[in-house]
């Protein structure tokens, strides 16, 4: 009986089915090609073959065309080129269409349907071959046993669960999602689909197959776009100090473009490439190492068994050269190990040498660090202080509460912050205010809270301080003892005011992402944050030398502070300045706090640990002098942070610059540059 069209042609569906290895259903290709083209693309069976062009189009062709001597031809051509694009429309729908994403999730569940489990092991290695950072996601989803067994009605499914509202709260249900899509699931009135994780079997993982795991993460993740998880990862192989792992970090390193991983994967080579051999009590070598070592199983038998002999002399003294030309610190305990060993005199003497060669280095780093330290530390300093020099030389008012200015600079940085957040609430003094958040703290554009909070820092802190010289400051012009006590009660008000407010303990000031990294040079650590601080100070000090130089305000603040009655006889209102001049210096105090907030601690005293620092670097500068200032603030920094380094004592380091600026001053009471006047009272 002859077979009919529909049946020739669902078997040639099916036999192209079965050479793609794919179930193939005709309306997901109808799109593309429509049934006939599938058919043809496939084999068409000559009885069912047919070429036939649509009515329209024939209706549409001249009629000359029919005389002429190739339109016989045409109708050739066309069912060759609609057999030529059926083809390939299948090729497209085969190859092309199914996402990568669903192939790595097919693989995943092919492998936890394994039972065997060394067949199992073999097939979550090979995946390490595609370098796929999904395939790690996955795994780390299977090893952490975050892939669930649903069992409904007898059909068993994977699924995956979505995060706890609170992870505390073991009663609660999470939304289950098909683990081959990743699609939600839903129950049978249509519902999403909530399940218990303490109700589902977690698909099976035992230790050896966590393993495995690791391995094929670990390639995967040495292959990362990421360069600080590659640099991580390399540290790791390294330290680590498995033989089998020098064949993938040296097909790493040969195209690695990053310098800094670079040399931690070389270092990582030599690193490993020192591995003693352990010696068991009967004075037998100790291999226990490598037994059941899932890298090991990917190699042939001549690479395994490399991998367990120790490294010959000549390969360890050019590790041992390669890292002390490195100085790379992590590895001065492998380099002990090796120069106390006993091992042959050369290797012990090329030891001893990279260890010397990276204790120089430290030094270097530790010195290095220090001064960068000491020199963000100066930065915060300066600011600060330019403000008292210009304020204490003008008016000879010796304000003690300078350095609650800088904490209102920084209290006014938190509450920045929190604005940003989730909202500011206190109740001084009983009543209680709130102000409303603007509810970024989960964005991205929360970091630019610092970028609000600095002019308002500024602005806040210099109308405090205009109100004290409103208040207290211009009654005490020129009587440097009553202005000495008057602003030190000031000082402890406004602390007490900070405790009432914010609380007597410190506050968290969190620093924007931009400015929380840090970057590494030849060991150096040097944080975003502390270059942030120092290029503002070096763009406050110029400001305020314009200011100072080619401003009418700073030809007033000048000439005021070079003779006060001269000036007041030319015309000049000298309150007026005073009282520009004192909220100016006390916006700069508040800036300092802002920074402060960024690389210290935020607490109702932490004024009183700059007011000393400040003042010594006003009086060793020079009164009102702003080249003295900053050499003084720099000096006065860079002091502070090496000796506490150096004696692992910041009191003690503290005492010794004090007295070293007593005895100078002794020698110098002016400072380092004496202001110019032709007041006869200088």
């Amino acid at each position: 009986m002859p077979k009919s069209r529909s049946e020739i042609s669902g078997q040639k569906l099916e036999r192209a089915s079965i050479a793609t290895g794919r179930n193939l259903e005709c309306g997901a290709l109808a799109p593309l090609c429509g049934r006939r083209s599938l058919l043809r693309a496939v084999g068409e069976p000559d009885e069912v073959r047919k070429v036939s062009l649509p009515r329209a189009t024939s209706r549409a062709l001249p009629q000359s065309s029919a005389k002429a001597p190739h339109s016989r031809l045409r109708p050739a051509y066309r069912a060759l080129a609609l057999k030529f694009f059926s083809a390939f429309a299948l090729l497209v729908s085969l190859f092309i269409l199914p996402v990568s994403a669903e192939t790595k999730r097919e693989l995943i569940a092919k492998a936890i349907a394994i039972e065997d489990g060394a067949e199992q092991r073999k097939f979550i290695r090979a995946m390490a071959a595609q370098e796929s950072p999904e395939i790690g996601k996955l795994l780390e989803q299977w090893k952490n046993s975050e892939i669930f067994v649903y069992d409904a009605d007898g059909v068993k499914t994977l699924v995956t669960l979505e995060p706890k509202k609170n992870a505390k709260d073991s009663a609660e249900t999470q939304l289950a999602h098909k683990f081959l899509t990743d699609e939600p699931m839903k129950d049978a009135e249509g519902k999403p689909l909530l399940l218990l994780a303490s109700d589902l079997n977690a698909a099976e993982c035992d230790g050896v197959m966590r393993e495995a795991m690791k391995v094929v993460m670990d390639r995967i993740r040495l292959n990362s776009p990421e360069d600080k998880e590659r640099l991580l990862l390399a540290e790791m192989m390294g330290a680590e100090q498995k033989k089998i792992r020098i064949p993938i970090l040296q097909a790493r390193l040969g195209k690695e473009t990053n310098g800094r991983v670079k040399r931690a994967l070389t270092a990582g080579i030599a690193i490993t490439q020192l591995k003693l051999k352990k010696l068991k009590p009967d004075g037998a070598e100790d291999t226990s190492d490598y037994d059941d070592d899932e890298e090991l199983q990917d190699y042939d038998e001549k690479t395994r068994a490399e991998a367990k002999v120790e490294a010959g002399d000549e390969v360890k003294i050019a590790a041992c050269n390669a890292l002390g030309d490195m100085g790379y610190i992590p590895a001065q305990d492998v380099l002990k190990q090796v120069a106390a060993a006993p091992v042959n005199p050369p290797v012990k003497a090329a030891a001893e040498s990279a260890l010397n060669k990276i204790a120089s280095h430290v030094s270097f780093v530790n010195g290095a660090g220090t001064a960068f330290r000491g020199i963000s530390s100066a930065s915060v300093l300066l600011i600060a202080a330019i403000g008292l020099a210009i304020t204490f030389g003008l008016m000879g008012v010796i304000n003690m509460a300078h350095g609650e200015m800088i904490a209102i600079g920084a209290y006014t940085t938190y509450v920045v912050q929190c604005v940003f957040g989730t909202g500011f609430e206190a109740s001084p003094f009983g009543m209680h205010f709130s102000i409303p958040g603007l509810g970024l703290q989960n964005s991205p554009s929360f970091g630019w809270y610092f970028v609000a909070a600095l002019p308002l820092s500024f602005l806040v802190a210099a109308i405090a301080g205009l109100a004290l010289e409103r208040s207290v400051i211009r009654f005490l012009y020129r009587r440097p003892l009553e202005s000495l006590l008057a602003t030190w009660g000031v000082s402890l008000v406004l602390q007490q005011l900070f405790k009432l407010t914010f609380g007597s303990n410190n506050v968290s000031v969190t620093s924007p992402t931009w400015l929380s990294g840090s970057w590494s040079w030849n060991d150096v650590g040097i944080g975003w944050n502390r270059v942030f601080v120092i290029g503002f100070a070096i763009a406050i000090v110029a400001g305020t030398q314009l200011l100072l130089k080619k401003t009418p305000l700073g030809l007033l603040i000048r000439s005021v502070m070079q003779n006060r009655q001269m000036a007041a006889c030319m015309g000049v209102r000298t309150e007026r300045v005073n009282m520009l001049t004192f909220a100016f210096g006390s916006g700069l105090a508040g800036l300092a706090g802002a920074f402060v907030s960024q690389i210290g601690t935020v607490g109702p005293r932490m004024g009183q640990e700059y007011i000393v620092d400040n003042f010594m670097t006003v009086v060793v500068g020079g009164v009102g002098n702003l080249l003295g200032t900053v050499l003084s603030a720099l000096g006065i920094g860079m002091a502070n942070q090496s000796l506490e380094q150096y004696l692992g004592n910041s009191v003690l380091g503290k005492i010794i610059v004090l007295g070293a600026i007593i005895l100078f001053l002794q020698w110098k009471p002016a400072g380092l540059f004496t202001t110019k006047s032709r007041s006869l009272e200088s």
